[in-house]
């Protein structure tokens, strides 16, 4: 009778530890996902404040630029395609594909903006328009503003990514369905080139 007793009481232990092993692994994968989930809020304030501040530089640039149509309304659109993106990423960060529609749609939108300032160089009145440079100023300080948010929410989503691929919580990943996280990563050829030095 003794024997059975502590059999069942070892059971029982057991299953105890099994039990606050469950509890604290999946508390831990909940806490991490909020924290990523978080840190793209972040991102989308800040895109979401780039994205209202290309309309007006697009208008103050549509004056001086009138044989550059195209240049604007490339911006337009890529403007367009990024917003579609990022609310599409923002009801689920870290899904996969919407994060790289994102980050696909950021990168083009980087790219066409680029265009416009190299133009807008080629226009002195332009570039001396105290509302565009302005303008200018409030975009590249936004643009620093998504850099360290989104360093942030890559940071959050590799602790998330590490601890759920990590034994033994791996098996509460896959037993309650913790999926992958996505990076966002902007594609920028011009970052992986290597500088060009002339003498």
């Amino acid at each position: 009778m003794s024997i059975s007793l502590i059999l069942l009481g070892l059971i029982l232990l057991f299953g105890f530890f099994v039990l606050i092993f469950l509890i604290g692994g999946y508390n831990a994968l909940v806490t991490l996902r909020n924290r990523f989930k978080n840190a793209f809020s972040q991102i989308d304030v800040q895109l979401k404040r780039r994205y209202d501040l290309i309309p007006n530089l697009v208008e103050t640039a549509k004056g001086y630029l009138q044989h550059e149509r195209g240049t604007l309304e490339a911006v337009v659109a890529a403007r367009n395609s990024a917003v579609t993106a990022n609310t599409r990423a923002a009801q689920n960060p870290g899904d996969p594909s919407a994060m790289k529609d994102l980050s696909s749609a950021e990168g083009a939108l980087g790219g066409v903006l680029n265009r416009l300032f190299a133009l807008a160089e080629s226009y002195p009145d332009l570039k001396a328009n105290t509302t565009m440079m302005t303008l200018m100023e409030e975009l590249s300080s936004t643009e620093n503003k998504v850099s360290f948010a989104r360093q942030a929410y890559n940071d959050s989503v590799m602790a998330y990514n590490t601890k759920r691929e990590v034994f033994p919580t791996v098996l509460i990943a896959n037993i309650f369905n913790f999926g992958p996280a996505e990076l966002f990563v902007i594609d920028k050829p011009e970052e992986k080139a290597a500088p060009k030095v002339s003498f």
